[in-house]
């Protein structure tokens, strides 16, 4: 039996709606960087870049378990001395809900060069409402 290994012209991706208040926040991660990467096809090669298209809905109504609302933080900064700044994932689902599942997934998927085109084919919306009806999207629960 021999190894098989995808070739670039037989891609054929598809799209995925998830509902983010269906699930926990790390749940939610897992499920959507699978489909990014494509783990869950038959045709799977580590080193092509053949993952399906990821739309998220309802990103306002994420959940989580136990005190991570108010424990878990996330930081960035400046560049500058003392120029840390540090926000609550209250506080960054308040601001931009987008944010807090994209840097979940982010961490989820492999460091390499695919990293960026797979998480670019991530969508995420905050309300029910998405702009991408027309692609006919299959309903992960």
């Amino acid at each position: 039996m021999k190894t098989y290994s995808q070739k670039g012209s037989e891609i054929s991706r598809e799209w995925y709606l998830i509902d983010a208040s269906s699930m926990p926040l790390g749940k939610l991660a897992v499920v959507i960087a699978d489909k990014l990467m494509g783990k869950s096809k038959p045709t799977f090669t580590p080193h092509v870049d053949n993952g399906d298209y990821v739309v998220v809905i309802n990103a306002k109504n994420i959940q989580v378990t136990g005190n991570k609302m108010v424990g878990k933080k996330y930081y960035r900064h400046s560049g500058f001395p003392g120029g840390i700044t540090e926000l609550k994932l209250e506080e960054v689902i308040e601001k931009n809900p987008k944010v807090a599942i994209e840097h979940a997934v982010k961490g989820m998927l492999p460091k390499n060069k695919l990293a960026a085109d797979r998480l670019g084919r991530l969508r995420v919306f905050d309300d029910a409402e998405h702009a991408h009806t027309a692609q006919n999207p299959k309903e992960i629960k």
